[in-house]
């Protein structure tokens, strides 16, 4: 179960400090970079910091300023809303190889430095309120200003699929690392992944960035450097990635965030009265950014017709829809999943760490596509749990899913996980990083 604490309630109504009475308040600097799966996570955090007393500002795309402005968070912009809405239509971004080229080359290194100049601007490491920075795995910025500025930083990352090892390592696209192969030779594989693939992707203009600020230059980076030495939180349990003999020391696993935007507006009364109006459906989604899903959708509704089953589908992106829906499916923007997901039968989707870890919560069955990134592994982990079932996007076909989703339907799950606060556990980390020398600088060499 999930355990709740007042103190991280977003409707509580109270206004409480954190744990310990003597805790500085704090302004926490929460940056992040990407789509609805990788904000919803930092809007949590900053809810639950502001409801023990703290300031917080989120800086991220200006596309989702009305809603943290609306759950009552300061923002300031990192970018423009074009470039994320540009970036969308690019298929690239979900290509299995390309796809991490796309994101480096979009919403990395051109994010440099404007992270960086946002927090030198509003870093304050007075003894009234001290700040601290909070980023999300790409926020390469907050890294270097760590470094540079001695600002007290903590790495979030939401997926297990970002820590490497050589016991038991990700599954992720183009990387063939069975767990049979020794250690040693793993170890240098990763080596060769490095040198060969990844640094001279990040290398050259992340080091030119460092050059003129002074710092040395950094290779290997998403092998230590990208992980703050200060505290790097996994955003997930341990039964879904238990931490390996070769992650980073200061890595602490808390639990999912899952924080989705529930108690922002209820279910519209068209989707209640399609939930209360029949069996429970089968709910479809390739990923809130993905406006490339046409396929996925016609997919879906066939398969829901041949297995005579409801369905739901759910994109804000409507143009992905096909024309003519039968009664029996239909079409919604979107939903808090854990509103939804326990009134549905399953859950069809792409593999992102956010839509995953809302279907453990909810005991919803799971059929996931993968396409690119972390949502590989993340599909393989909820496979070994007995949790759902994987299709390759080339296998996802009408008969193909009505066939797994068939399995899928009458096969018996675990039984429920026991889900932490993900959100609570985290807050009361970083309030302990709050107490850290201000002008404290990491120890830690930056080439690793």
């Amino acid at each position: 179960m999930i355990h709740r604490d007042e103190r991280c309630n977003p409707r509580a109504p109270q206004t409480v400090r954190g744990a310990d009475p003597t805790m500085r308040p704090m302004h926490a600097l929460l940056i992040t970079i990407g789509s609805h799966g990788d904000v919803h996570p930092f809007i949590g955090l900053g809810l639950c910091l502001k409801q023990r007393g703290h300031r917080v500002t989120i800086v991220t795309n200006p596309h989702f300023q009305a809603l943290i402005e609306r759950v009552g968070l300061e923002f300031i912009a990192l970018d423009t809303a074009e470039r994320f809405t540009e970036a969308l239509k690019n298929p690239d971004l979900w290509h299995p190889i390309k796809g991490f080229k796309t994101v480096m080359q979009w919403g990395v290194l051109p994010l440099m430095r404007p992270t960086y100049e946002i927090i030198r601007a509003n870093y304050v490491p007075g003894e009234t309120i001290a700040t601290i920075v909070v980023a999300s795995s790409l926020a390469f910025g907050a890294r270097i200003a760590e470094e540079k500025l001695g600002v007290p930083t903590a790495t979030v990352h939401l997926s297990p699929a970002i820590f490497r090892s050589s016991y038991e390592p990700p599954k992720m696209p183009g990387l063939f690392m069975p767990r049979w192969l020794p250690v040693r030779v793993k170890d240098a594989m990763w080596w060769i992944a490095d040198k060969a693939v990844i640094d001279p992707v990040l290398a050259p203009e992340l080091n030119k960035f460092r050059k003129e600020l002074g710092l040395p230059p950094v290779t290997r980076i998403l092998n230590n450097w990208w992980h703050s030495p200060r505290l790097t939180i996994g955003m997930f349990p341990e039964f879904f990635a238990p931490p390996q003999p070769d992650w980073p020391r200061q890595v602490k696993i808390v639990g999912f965030p899952l924080y989705d935007e529930r108690g922002v507006e209820p279910l519209s009364r068209e989707l209640e009265e399609f939930l209360s109006s029949g069996d429970a459906p089968i709910a479809f989604t390739p990923g809130s950014a993905n406006i490339h899903g046409r396929e996925f959708f016609e997919a879906a509704t066939a398969a829901c017709q041949k297995i005579n089953r409801r369905g739901l589908l759910l994109t804000r992106h409507i143009e992905q829809i096909p024309r003519d829906l039968p009664p029996t499916v239909r079409h919604f923007t979107y939903a808090p999943f854990s509103e939804l997901l326990p009134r549905c039968a399953a859950l069809v989707h792409h593999g992102g760490i956010g839509t995953t870890a809302q279907a453990l919560a909810a005991q919803t069955p799971q059929l996931i596509m993968p396409l690119s990134h972390d949502q590989f592994d993340n599909a393989a982990r909820v496979q070994r749990l007995g949790a759902g079932l994987s299709i390759s996007s080339r296998r996802f076909a009408a008969k193909n899913v009505a066939r797994l989703l068939d399995e899928l339907l009458h096969s018996k799950l675990p039984n429920q996980f026991a889900m932490q606060d993900g959100v609570k556990n985290a807050c009361d980390l970083l309030e302990k990083l709050n107490t850290e020398s201000p002008q404290m600088k990491t120890d830690v060499p930056s080439a690793a």
